[in-house]
């Protein structure tokens, strides 16, 4: 709000060229202070009654969307009531105000009483003073066309010379069309990058549903954005996030949007190789590299070659083979374990961590030259909890997915998705996911409201096994005995673990597996989640049973 002034009223001893200093410099003051026209602009209607006699000044603007002649109205006024200001609305070339505003030329009416065409539709003769009431009214112009009339009215008995009045004025209203077209082109301008920002979203709404990425939250439309531009690079990518942002779909969006679009995509989990297995997996070997190596074998970094290959939890490779990788990155050739001749490659790496890999450099868990090598483009996901107006969104998506795979009907009201909104999800994306599917198996109505909901989240956020094991009732005492790669004693405590459990090669017998598939009805992604695996583990379990 403006500083407002004081000031004394004017007599015939007062100094008229200081109280027109004055009115000015207080006018600027309060453009320095808010360039909102509707506080500026009174504000000088104010001065002008107080310092120089000008009373009941207005502004009248043409209403938006007409060509000049236009119907117009009272917008800015001083020492008018609200019902005087609402009366103030001329029609084209209406009265002295419409007559200006139509031809652009001033109007100095001496005696208001006088004038046919004065119409006092806002202010009655019965409330004007009983002398003689002059009417001034001079066009207010942005970019040659006028826009707006400044009027007031004036004492004719005051002794001041209406020249120096009308002086004045002509500035006030140079400075008041200046201020009107400053707002229009901040009004414009801002209409303009509403509507870029509008297209934006739209574009990255499209590119998000073209990837198979659901939602609409700003984090996530900024990640999209940012794989966007950095799509048609060759530059190492580095996805970061806590588990189960949705890393690999982002990867192979990446992929998809890229040049290298129809070329290979591989993706490969790092937790889930046998670390005796990493050089042959990633960079193939030789025949005879190994006992039981009978024949030469490719490996994903090869398969890859001319596409896109994404180590997901890059975090899990060992010391040894973080340097052949970094050379890999840096000389574009492989070496397969056993062989003698570097094959060169061309092969985009898109790696992903949920890890703090530059702690891990600093601890000497993780080569810092190879660090520094992924982090030429990070892009960071945002987690579930970044993105609640998307929970609605993925919860209606993950629903139609599980009715389909599992032949339901089962819906959700409004008030269990607000309630699904509402809480908080320390497991993402996956955890979701989970729980929409377990609400799915579980149901016993075709719409489940906010209590069922509430009713399966009270003891908490349910695992991926929990999940599926509902479905799947492999016995406890089959998976007893099987062993996990961890802290003490080789176990692991879930409930303070950031990410899934990782799982010796040889922890699940030839026939716990075959068991778990035929309760699952030959379903891998079922079978896996029941036995405490990914669905990549499982897979790798049984190619291997199947080779065997």
């Amino acid at each position: 709000m403006l500083e407002r002034t004081h000031p004394e009223p004017p007599s015939d001893a007062t100094d008229w060229r200081a109280q027109e200093l004055l009115l000015l410099s207080q006018v600027m003051r309060g453009v320095g202070q808010s360039l909102a026209p509707a506080v500026v602009l009174r504000e000088m209607l104010h001065l002008m009654s107080e310092l120089l006699g000008l009373n009941r000044g207005r502004i009248v603007l043409a209403d938006e969307g007409y060509r000049t002649p236009a119907p117009s109205a009272i917008q800015h006024a001083y020492g008018l009531t609200q019902d005087e200001v609402a009366k103030g609305r001329y029609g084209p070339g209406e009265g002295v105000t419409g007559r200006v505003l139509g031809t652009g030329q001033p109007a100095i009416v001496q005696d208001v009483d006088a004038e046919p065409a004065f119409l006092f539709r806002a202010v009655p003769r019965s409330r004007l003073p009983p002398q003689t009431v002059a009417f001034i009214a001079l066009p207010i112009e942005v970019e040659r066309r006028t826009i707006g009339v400044l009027a007031c009215h004036r004492i004719r008995s005051r002794h001041r010379q209406l020249g120096d009045d009308v002086a004045i004025l002509r500035i006030l209203a140079t400075l008041a069309g200046q201020m009107l077209q400053l707002q229009r082109l901040v009004a414009a301008t801002t209409r303009e990058l509403r509507a870029r920002n509008d297209q934006l979203t739209v574009a990255l709404q499209s590119a998000a549903a073209r990837y198979g990425i659901v939602g609409t939250a700003a984090p996530l439309l900024r990640a999209i954005s940012e794989l966007e531009r950095v799509a048609s690079a060759t530059a190492s990518v580095l996805l970061l996030g806590e588990s189960g942002t949705g890393k690999e779909l982002f990867a192979r969006a990446l992929h998809l949007s890229s040049p290298r679009r129809d070329q290979p995509f591989i993706k490969v989990n790092c937790a889930a190789i046998p670390e005796a297995l990493f050089e042959s997996e990633l960079f193939g070997h030789e025949r005879g590299a190994f006992t039981g190596a009978h024949g030469e074998r490719a490996g994903w970094f090869e398969l890859a070659n001319q596409g896109t290959i994404f180590l997901d939890e890059i975090g899990e490779l060992p010391l040894q083979l973080q340097t052949k990788l970094l050379r890999t990155l840096q000389e574009g050739t492989i070496l397969r374990l056993g062989g003698k001749r570097e094959k060169k490659i061309d092969v985009r790496l898109v790696a992903a961590t949920h890890r703090n890999l530059e702690e891990e450099a600093l601890r000497g868990h993780f080569r810092r030259d190879l660090f520094y090598r992924l982090y030429v483009i990070p892009i960071r996901l945002p987690s579930l909890r970044e993105r609640p107006d998307d929970i609605p969104l993925l919860s209606q998506h993950f629903l139609s997915r599980a009715n389909q795979a599992h032949n339901r009907n089962v819906n959700l009201t409004p008030g269990a998705l607000a309630r699904l909104a509402r809480h908080d999800w320390p497991g993402n994306i996956r955890e979701l996911d989970n729980l929409i599917e377990r609400m799915v198996l579980l149901a016993e109505t075709s719409l489940l409201d906010e209590t069922a909901v509430q009713r399966l989240l009270q003891d908490g956020p349910p695992s991926a096994s929990q999940t599926v094991a509902t479905s799947v009732p492999v016995a406890a005492t089959a998976l007893g005995g099987r062993q996990r790669i961890g802290a003490q004693d080789g176990l692991r405590d879930r409930a303070h673990e950031d990410v899934r459990d990782y799982w010796r090669a040889d922890s699940h017998s030839p026939q716990m597996l075959n068991e778990a598939l035929a309760l699952a009805g030959g379903n891998q992604t079922r079978a896996a989640h029941a036995l405490g695996l990914t669905v990549r583990q499982l897979g790798y379990r049984l190619k291997k049973l199947s080779t065997s």
